[in-house]
């Protein structure tokens, strides 16, 4: 019976030698670090959260004062809320272009239903997500039209439909109830919480629910995943994909009405600023555009992250134009990043 060659002292000194080289430590660095970020992808965005907070209080250390730390969180409320629907859609394989028409519509009803009443002006507010949401589902499901193309034309007839609406029968007030303002800018806790990040609080922990422990969440990842074998599995995959896309118009609708509120007034070109931010967020917090992978958790601090980016752009007085390149750039080497990180791992 022969025995396995021993290795030499000199063998176990060379591999000694290679295991100590730099590059052979800058490897297993890499490994190591892609395997936290596959693991708590969270810590990643939450370090680029933290690091984003100082350099902004640095700038302007009133940013790190609580009137600071409120208005950042106002200012998130709005994209947290509509990277949430895009989030939902993005899981199906889908994703919507029209949440910042959805959102400013619904303002707009809002607005000029609001001397009926402010629970009437947020009720019908919330059917124009309810409508446009379900139309959105029902074009990319039941006639098979790709949902970059429907939602996109969703978003051309919802501006044209409310451009002439303004003038005819939405012609009135533009100014939201003094409920919904107060929901909208209005703080308790000795003026240090929003109400508004209250209900972005609610509405996370019940799409955080939904995603990680309801049979329709888990068909969402399924869906994106494999959506033929969830088919032959014998699940009526257009009913789900409907019902995502009803879900995104309700919360584009419920985020166009907070920003009115912080607005205090409406107008047609109220949430389009936020529908690349929107989108940016989800990627950002780990959801890929092709479906079955991410979750809203990552979403809110992809929101954040952005806000907080933003706001240090503004103090820095970057002009419109500078301050779109530096966004962009920033934006795409977080997702490129992290996707990459992951990818690998």
């Amino acid at each position: 019976m022969s025995r396995p060659p021993m290795s030499t002292p000199s063998a176990q000194a060379d591999a000694s030698t290679q295991a100590d080289t730099p590059e052979a430590k800058v490897a297993g660095l890499t490994v190591r670090a892609r395997a936290v970020v596959s693991e708590r992808p969270a810590l990643i965005l939450v370090g680029v959260l933290v690091i984003l907070i100082l350099v902004t209080g640095a700038i302007e250390p009133n940013y790190l004062s609580v009137s600071g730390v409120r208005t950042t969180l106002l200012q998130a409320v709005p994209l947290g809320i509509l990277a949430g629907a895009q989030t939902v859609l993005m899981l199906t394989g889908g994703i919507d272009l029209s949440v910042t028409m959805i959102a400013t519509g619904s303002a707009y009803v809002a607005a000029n239903q609001s001397p009926n009443g402010a629970a009437i002006a947020i009720l019908l507010g919330v059917v124009v997500g309810l409508l446009a949401g379900s139309a959105n589902g029902i074009g990319v499901t039941v006639f098979r039209v790709n949902p970059l193309i429907m939602t996109l034309a969703m978003s051309g007839i919802l501006l044209g439909l409310f451009t002439a609406w303004t003038q005819t029968i939405l012609q009135g007030s533009t100014q939201v109830a003094d409920f919904i303002k107060v929901v909208g800018t209005g703080s308790f806790f000795g003026n240090r919480l929003p109400y508004s990040v209250v209900v972005w609080a609610m509405i996370a922990v019940a799409l955080i629910w939904l995603l990680k422990r309801s049979g329709w969440g888990r068909l969402l990842y399924a869906i994106g995943d494999n959506e033929v074998a969830v088919r032959f599995a014998g699940v009526r995959v257009w009913q789900v994909r409907i019902t995502a896309y009803t879900v995104a118009g309700v919360l584009s609708s419920i985020s166009g009405i907070l920003l009115a509120g912080r607005t205090g007034a409406v107008d047609l070109q109220l949430a389009n600023a936020f529908l690349l931010p929107s989108i940016a967020a989800a990627v950002i917090g780990g959801t890929s555009i092709f479906g079955g992978v991410g979750g809203y958790t990552g979403t809110i601090l992809g929101a954040l992250i952005l806000t907080v980016l933003n706001s240090m752009l503004t103090f820095l007085n970057v002009g419109q134009d500078i301050q779109q390149v530096v966004y962009g750039s920033i934006v795409l080497a977080l997702a490129w990043g992290y996707a990459g990180l992951t990818r690998r791992t």
